[in-house]
């Protein structure tokens, strides 16, 4: 146990984030450099090193938690980025982007603010790169068997890191002209800075991993093709098909998908364009879907300028505090004030959009919507709440339905889907097609980040025993953690 008393005598403290007004001016993250460090220590000294740990359970990675927070608080810095590594390839992407489900079940916070898991485990990666403790790992022979993996999200990226390791040959496929999925063109640069990524694909290249970018597989390679060219094959292209909202005057222009305006703007950021072709600048705007996406919307266009920011949810206000049927250690569905939402705009819960309003010229100028609420179980329209909001700039941030099929990768491999149309899999993350697996997203559906590393890591030790009858890779899900079926 690192500090005894930590629980009793500490407060919880957070990262500080940088000042609104300057942070909007500019695409950095949003907290201050270096503010973690000299709190973190004592932040990791309010673990208590429960007897039960539920924080494990609370992480789909199975992160060792209590064993780094142990080693934070003493400042052994280099054991602690060893046990933190032994179960997450990836800890500076959920350390800044996983909504930290281990905390909703830390056993302190019972009665008290929880441990800042997440704080302490970014403030461990952060540390070890800058202390040169992030080094290649290649394997010590190979195995001579190779894998293709399509995607290079956050679950393409685990599987192939583990596969690698573990001596295989392992190229990435991506249809994108970078490598990263999600984490490079669907998060904001003041979210996640992509050094990041960056420097973790500089280590897998070292490792041996190959990457070929702009390939599209069921287009620009046949998808059979693939298959007898590898011995193996990681489908990991994630759930990319947006909810659409069908209403009338969805046709009318300024009305884009959260996927099509949130790369633009990190297009930008990378330097392909000067300014996004689609702009927030002077408008008023309009964010459909009150989720984490909704949110990156809305950051993205305070920075870009906008007139007013306005973020709807069909569903009511979520609570302050845990509701009762959303006990400890479940992860509660409470209100959250994102660094985005402290920036501005106004939101607006229990509210559904009716249809658009546009000029002569074809372009949206008002959403219409009403309130809505719960009868017998089932959201229904306030009789004389219909008002109209300016709207001249509309995101769609509702989530994602499914795999791209457009493409022909589905139907050239002749996979199966479950009846939610995710490629089907079975408890060893297996497709009804021989040496084909699918991890993350494509597989579990639209899901958080930490789950996608997870089922990368599970899905390549599936594929490390199809290729050698055996495998010394962690695997963090079991398959009683989720539905598969094939």
């Amino acid at each position: 146990m690192a500090d005894p008393k930590g629980f009793l005598t500490t407060g919880r403290e957070v990262a500080a984030t940088r000042p609104v007004e300057e942070r909007v001016k500019d695409w950095n993250e949003v907290y201050v450099p270096g503010s973690l460090l000299p709190i973190i220590s004592k932040q990791a000294g309010r673990c208590m090193d429960c007897g039960i740990p539920f924080c494990h359970s609370g992480c789909p990675l199975g992160n060792l938690i209590p064993e780094w927070n142990d080693y934070a608080y003493r400042d052994d810095w280099k054991a602690a980025i060893e046990r933190l590594h032994a179960t997450n390839n990836f800890p500076e992407f959920t350390g800044r982007l996983c909504p930290a489900p281990c905390e909703s079940s830390c056993v302190l916070g019972i009665n008290q603010p929880p441990v800042t898991i997440k704080n302490v485990e970014v403030t461990i990666i952060d540390k070890a790169w800058d202390s040169g403790d992030v080094t290649p790992q290649p394997p010590e022979r190979l195995s001579g068997k190779t894998v293709a993996v399509i995607g290079s999200g956050p679950a393409g990226l685990a599987a192939a890191q583990q596969l690698t390791r573990a001596g295989h040959t392992v190229a990435v496929y991506e249809r994108a002209d970078r490598i990263g999925g999600l984490l490079r063109y669907g998060i904001p640069a003041f979210k996640m800075e992509k050094v990041h990524i960056n420097r973790r694909i500089q280590q897998m290249r070292a490792e041996g991993t190959k990457f070929r970018t702009e390939v599209e597989i069921g287009r620009d390679i046949d998808a059979k093709k693939l298959r007898k060219r590898y011995d193996a094959v990681v489908i990991a292209a994630g759930a990319t098909i947006s909810r659409d909202l069908p209403v009338p005057g969805r046709e009318l222009n300024g009305i884009h998908f959260a996927m099509e305006y949130l790369p633009l703007s990190n297009k930008v950021q990378e330097g392909d364009l000067t300014v996004s072709p689609i702009t927030a600048e002077g408008k008023h705007v309009v964010v459909i879907g009150g989720g984490d996406t909704g949110a990156d919307c809305v950051g993205t266009a305070h920075r870009q300028g906008a007139a007013s920011v306005t973020q709807l949810e069909i569903m009511p206000r979520p609570g302050d505090e845990r509701a009762e049927h959303q006990p400890w250690p479940t992860f509660p569905m409470i209100y959250k004030i994102t660094t985005a939402h402290e920036e501005g705009g106004e939101r607006l819960y229990a509210v559904s959009t009716t249809h658009f309003e546009g000029d002569e010229d074809g372009n949206v100028q008002f959403l219409h919507l009403k309130e809505v609420e719960f009868k017998d179980g089932k959201l229904e329209p306030k009789s004389g709440s219909e008002r109209k909001i300016p709207a001249q700039l509309v995101t769609l941030a509702m989530g994602f339905t499914g795999t791209d099929q457009s493409n022909g990768l589905v139907e050239q491999f002749g996979l199966a889907l479950d009846e939610r149309g995710n490629i089907a899999r079975d408890e060893d993350f297996a497709t009804n097609v021989p040496g084909v697996y699918v991890a993350g997203d494509a597989g579990r559906g639209q899901s958080l980040i930490v789950w996608a590393i997870a089922e990368g890591r599970s899905a390549a030790r599936g594929v490390d025993r199809f290729l050698t009858g055996t495998s010394e890779l962690h695997a963090p899900i079991q398959p009683t953690d989720r539905a598969l079926t094939v």
